[in-house]
């Protein structure tokens, strides 16, 4: 739509784009990114290209990494939107997501779903007809993994975590099989270290919104455990079962002496401050387990890719 203006001595009348409607879309397209949640999706899309790289080492063609990660962008923005679709009743009475776009009415419930779809529906296609089959099987179990199994869980029981590290693991091995067309053991080894590596990360994400979880009706474990006993302890438990996960990769050949060693000094570290949370569990332990949490899976992958074993 456009407004006119005139010059007030006769001349041709000058035409400007109406701004209101240029907000309105900007406010739209915002809404719509929001609803992706792509700063939740771009740890996940690492995992896929560390995933996706490891398996080539360096055999495969860039395209085929590019579009391994667009189409699990896709999935991935597919999940998040029927997430919150799903969640739309829940997510006004917390405050760290009261201000998502359909609790704040800039996206309606329809738009979402329909987004939800469309773009899963698109990831999983280019998937399948630009990378492989198997990588857009397990993309699509990821996606009704997270979006039909752990969302509807999470207001039932306390398993809703296990549940939804499934599909959190599931991106590297997504880009294993997409530059593979396979999933060995190398897959499972990728899979079971982000599988760990979730839970401590999670419980203290949980500690800390404990009060925001509770009001909306989510069993997160520490809406269960006030005293943060059995919080503490499992995010221990996890930790140290990571420290030997985390050393897999050295023992079945896919990476090499010094990823072995950076792999022991991150996975003690990250267990130290697991303990630290378990001995002292209160909101200052919290934040320090979960930045130790973003330290050690960024460093893992990059160690696997800097130390990888020729195939």
């Amino acid at each position: 739509m456009k407004t006119a203006a005139s010059l007030g001595n006769g001349q041709a009348i000058v035409e400007a784009p109406d701004s209101s409607a240029w907000a309105d879309f900007n406010a739209k397209f915002s809404a719509y990114v929001e609803l992706a949640k792509l700063r939740v999706a771009t740890l996940v899309l690492v995992t896929v290209a560390a995933g996706f790289l490891l398996g080539a080492r360096g055999a495969s063609h860039p395209s085929t990494l590019l579009l391994t990660v667009f189409g699990t962008a896709l999935v991935a923005t597919g999940a998040s939107a029927w997430n919150q679709y799903l969640e739309r009743f829940r997510d006004p009475l917390m405050k760290r997501t009261a201000n998502r776009p359909l609790p704040t009415g800039r996206l309606s419930p329809a738009e979402a779903a329909w987004f939800g779809v469309i773009t899963g529906v698109l990831g999983v296609l280019m998937l399948a007809l630009g990378v492989n089959t198997l990588s857009a099987i397990v993309a699509t179990v990821t996606y009704f993994l997270y979006a039909f199994v752990y969302t509807p869980l999470k207001p039932r029981t306390t398993l809703n975590t296990a549940i939804g590290a499934i599909p959190g693991a599931l991106p590297p091995v997504i880009g294993w099989a997409g530059a593979t067309g396979r999933l060995g053991i190398e897959a499972w080894a990728l899979f079971l270290i982000v599988f760990l590596w979730q839970f401590p990360h999670f419980l203290a994400i949980a500690w800390i919104y404990r009060a925001d979880y509770a009001r909306a009706g989510h069993k997160m474990l520490p809406t269960v455990d006030p005293e943060g006993a059995i919080t503490g302890r499992q995010a221990a438990v996890y930790a140290l079962a990571l420290v030997p996960a985390g050393l897999l990769p050295a023992s079945i050949g896919l990476a090499g002496p010094v990823y072995f060693a950076g792999a022991l000094l991150l996975g003690i570290y990250y267990l130290a401050s697991a303990m630290r949370f378990w001995a002292r569990t209160d909101d200052a332990s919290a934040r320090r387990l979960m930045k130790a949490s973003f330290i050690y899976l960024p460093m893992i992958l990059l160690l696997l890719l800097l130390n990888p074993m020729p195939a």
